[in-house]
């Protein structure tokens, strides 16, 4: 079973960079606060917080796909939309099942900047945790959406780390939901000179790129 552990300024910070490493949602997980953390005097004795998160077992994959994809055949039709939707089988991050969207005029299923899309996506995994007794994480696209906009981040935060090597100054990203800060992240995770964190709480959770001082 997949466990690592993270520090960071406090248990909290610490905790939601483990998730975005993982990929995964906490109810996905089993953490372990290792230390606390001390926030010191004058900059002394200044002790960061350290958690351990490990992964909780998943149900067969078999059952997660068709569980999900006859929920969401079931929600679709029950919004008297015509679309189908197809399983597939994720091949990054730690998803055990993807279901793509497909359909004429769904972008009322997307929404402003994919937030009726994100909402599906948490009822979806709402109903098939009810019906398997465990959560799971389950990816819901819709028209290729998600998969256009991973692009476009990708290509974001290249260009944005080119600013801050150039000019060595912090740049902060607009606030965006766990998955897109993953894919900040990633892009950056071998990129020289920059560093990238997490700052933020809930839905006001954004990505800053840094200059890394040698």
């Amino acid at each position: 079973m997949k466990e690592i552990e993270v520090t960071a300024k406090t248990v909290q910070e610490a905790v939601q960079a483990a998730l975005e490493q993982l990929g995964v949602d906490e109810e996905q997980v089993e953490i372990t606060v290792l230390r606390e953390g001390k926030s010191g005097v004058l900059g002394l004795g200044v002790e960061e917080a350290k958690v351990r998160v490990k992964l909780l077992a998943q149900p067969r994959e078999g059952d997660v796909v068709k569980v999900a994809k006859e929920v969401a055949e079931t929600l679709i039709e029950s919004m008297g939309l015509d679309a189908e939707v197809t399983a597939i089988q994720a091949t990054q991050g730690n998803l055990p099942v993807a279901l793509d969207i497909e359909g004429d005029d769904l972008g009322i299923l997307i929404g402003r900047r994919g937030q009726t899309l994100a909402s599906l996506q948490y009822i979806i995994r709402l109903i098939v945790a009810e019906k398997l007794k465990m959560w799971v994480p389950i990816n819901v696209d819709i028209a290729g959406y998600k998969k256009r906009r991973y692009e476009s981040l990708r290509s974001l935060a290249l260009r944005l780390a080119e600013q801050v090597k150039t000019s060595r100054r912090l740049i902060t990203l607009e606030p965006m939901p766990a998955d897109e800060r993953r894919i900040i992240h990633l892009t950056l995770a071998d990129t020289p000179d920059v560093v990238t964190e997490s700052m933020g709480e809930g839905e006001g959770r954004k990505v800053v790129i840094l200059f890394k001082k040698r």
